[in-house]
């Protein structure tokens, strides 16, 4: 086994077993941080096949901006873990079936010829000079910048989405108001007071 191989099914393994702590933690915060740790690992991952642009983007991107919104929001949001439990065991055999059948989806691909080592090599190495930004930037804005686009609003949706479960009227908060503040006169702020003077005594 070569050292290149050794990272692979290292970070490999660090991405299933952060996967499968996502979903089974019962602190929704410390699933978001595992899910932070699973896009590292796919970024080392990426990082084996010189796909550097791919992964330095999956860590600026996931990790410095959807992940930073998603705790924002689990950290605004009023989730009762007891109330979220309570229904558990109702979908406990639809999720079983769901993870099965995709278990299953998973098996295929993987033990299928198609994705085999010999049918998908290793990438070749580049020379110094090849700029791996360039080609996949030449490669999204031609050929796929219709599907590019899309994504752009799709996450657009998902920005306004979250800012519209977090925003909320609470009768105990005090608001201001420019359009009364802009209005204001001295004589509404400020009253002046004319105190009686005492005459001095004689000495």
């Amino acid at each position: 086994m070569t050292f290149l191989q050794f990272i692979f099914y290292l970070f490999a393994a660090i991405l299933i077993v952060s996967s499968l702590l996502v979903v089974t933690v019962r602190n929704p915060v410390r699933s978001a941080l595992f899910l932070v740790l699973a896009f590292f690992s796919a970024a080392c991952l990426w990082l084996t096949l010189e796909a550097e642009f791919l992964a330095i983007a999956l860590v600026l991107v996931y990790v410095g901006a959807v992940m930073v919104l998603f705790l924002f929001v689990i950290m605004m949001l009023d989730i009762d873990i007891a109330k979220m439990r309570a229904g558990f065991t109702n979908y406990l055999p639809l999720g079983l079936i769901v993870a099965v059948l995709m278990a299953g989806e998973l098996g295929l691909v993987m033990f299928s010829k198609e994705f085999s080592a010999e049918s998908l090599p290793r990438p070749a190495g580049q020379i110094a000079e090849y700029s791996n930004t360039k080609a996949l930037g030449s490669l999204v804005y031609t050929d796929y910048v219709f599907a590019f686009e899309l994504a752009a609003v799709i996450l657009l949706v998902a920005i306004v989405a979250a800012i519209a479960l977090t925003l909320r009227r609470r009768p105990v908060t005090r608001y201001q108001a420019p359009e009364q503040q802009v209005k204001v006169r001295k004589e509404d702020r400020v009253r002046l007071v004319t105190l009686p003077t005492r005459p001095e005594e004689d000495a």
